[in-house]
């Protein structure tokens, strides 16, 4: 198509113009600021450094038996009771009542069908008559870095009560825990997708150095956890102040079961490579030596402790061997008759923000004597904090990252809104193991 002149000169013009002012916005780019856009809105997300994890619920899609119980879901966290004895429908109410959903090892006599009809899940220290697609992981053991000890000596395939355990046989040197656990893990069914599990004791946490210790966590397991008992277990608290140079008043914290997922995350961070680690707690009083039973709070804030720290997972410890009330089903009948509300309450807290809890931390420091971990999810903030084991109760202030939006926070499960000044908000603890888990929305 023929363009007639005079438009064909309009044109010339135009593109001319257009060019030169190409040109000098091209100058004024390199020869000065320019002018920019306003910021975004306050909503946006901050560039705050995630915490290191293991992927948090895909990790389970690795081993088929847990992605296909639906261990990938984000609505769901681990939490388990030790060593139960299923037999009957009411054995399983009762548990599910009090937010359990798997069993971290079974009685021979438990009825995997009924566990398995009731959609609960098992990790058992082998194949139980009976079990199925219920049974999600493999317990290698528990506790061989106490009993056993950190070595690779000959292990005479006895556990504790049964006579000698290691070759040659001294018992004020055992040395072949890491024996224990490669033979009891090579008993296990091999390649069938389900992981190895593994918890430990004060060996992990107190007796052995980090290279000791680094091969329990390391070597053996695809999911672990360690018990110490700070507010119940006497012994514990004598080697804390002995190891751990503890003050007598030390030992009886919330923050303490934190440190335990702190010292798990440090040794499971030395291969470079990362597993879940639960979370242990006691909800009654476990040993004979024991002269104390767990409180209700205690109990709740030991929970929350974990989580804070890191914990994917939490598992109770349901036998109560010391004080007036001895059972081995502490959560199902009389004996725990206070702890078993308070297991309820943080349970259902647990399974209400399992899709919070469920995404990566982000790291920011709001401070001494607070512990707190930092989530987003869903266009809000989530503040998790209690006192931490160099504080106590009283006020704290929280200053808010840089770009969290500060309109509103919401004390979650409190039924309270605490006002926003400057960035910041103050809020007050009771006690040592009090916490408040607060929702930050525009």
């Amino acid at each position: 198509m023929r363009v007639p002149r005079p438009l064909l000169a309009a044109l010339v013009l135009l593109t001319a113009a257009a060019l030169v002012w190409v040109v000098l916005d091209l100058r004024r780019a390199g020869s000065g600021p320019r002018e920019t856009p306003p910021p975004g809105p306050a909503t946006s997300a901050p560039a705050l450094a995630p915490v290191d994890w293991e992927g948090g619920p895909a990790y389970y899609a690795r081993f088929p038996a847990t992605a296909a119980a639906g261990w990938t879901d984000p609505s769901f966290f681990p939490v388990g009771v030790w060593y139960e004895s299923v037999i009957t429908q009411d054995d399983v109410d009762k548990d599910r009542e009090a937010g359990i959903n798997t069993y971290v090892e079974l009685t021979e006599t438990s009825d995997m069908a009924l566990i398995r009809k009731n959609g609960m899940f098992a990790i058992t220290g082998k194949p139980i008559a009976g079990y199925g697609p219920e049974t999600v992981a493999w317990l290698v053991t528990d506790e061989a870095d106490m009993w056993a000890g950190p070595g690779d000596d000959g292990w005479t395939g006895n556990f504790p009560g049964q006579g000698p355990l290691c070759v040659p046989d001294d018992p004020h040197k055992e040395r072949c825990g890491y024996t224990v656990m490669r033979t009891l893990k090579d008993r296990l069914p091999k390649n069938d997708g389900r992981p190895h599990y593994a918890n430990y004791g004060k060996g992990v946490m107190i007796w052995q150095n980090d290279r000791q210790a680094g091969r329990f966590v390391n070597d053996y397991t695809d999911l672990v956890s360690l018990d110490v008992y700070w507010y119940t277990s006497y012994y514990a608290c004598l080697d804390a102040q002995n190891s751990l140079k503890f003050r007598a008043d030390q030992c009886a914290r919330a923050a303490n079961y934190g440190l335990l997922i702190d010292r798990q995350r440090k040794l499971d961070a030395l291969d470079g490579k990362r597993q879940p680690i639960y979370a242990f707690v006691e909800v009654g009083q476990p040993a004979p030596e024991d002269r104390r039973a767990i409180g209700p709070d205690q109990l709740k804030g030991a929970v929350m402790s974990s989580l804070i720290h890191g914990a994917r997972g939490v598992v109770y410890f349901n036998h109560s061997f010391g004080g007036r009330c001895q059972s081995q089903h502490v959560l199902r009948d009389a004996c725990g008759a206070a702890t078993r509300p308070a297991v309820a309450e943080v349970n259902r807290q647990i399974k209400e923000l399992a899709p919070v809890l469920n995404t990566q931390s982000l790291r920011h420091d709001f401070g001494k004597g607070v512990d707190t971990m930092l989530k987003r999810h869903g266009g809000a903030f989530y503040l998790f904090a209690m006192p931490g084991a160099d504080g106590g109760p009283g006020s704290r202030t929280f200053t808010l990252p840089p770009g969290v939006p500060a309109g509103h926070v919401e004390a979650l499960f409190e039924n309270r809104r605490i006002p926003v000044t400057g960035g910041a908000f103050t809020d007050s603890f009771a006690e040592e193991s009090t916490y408040h888990i607060y929702k930050i929305t525009p």
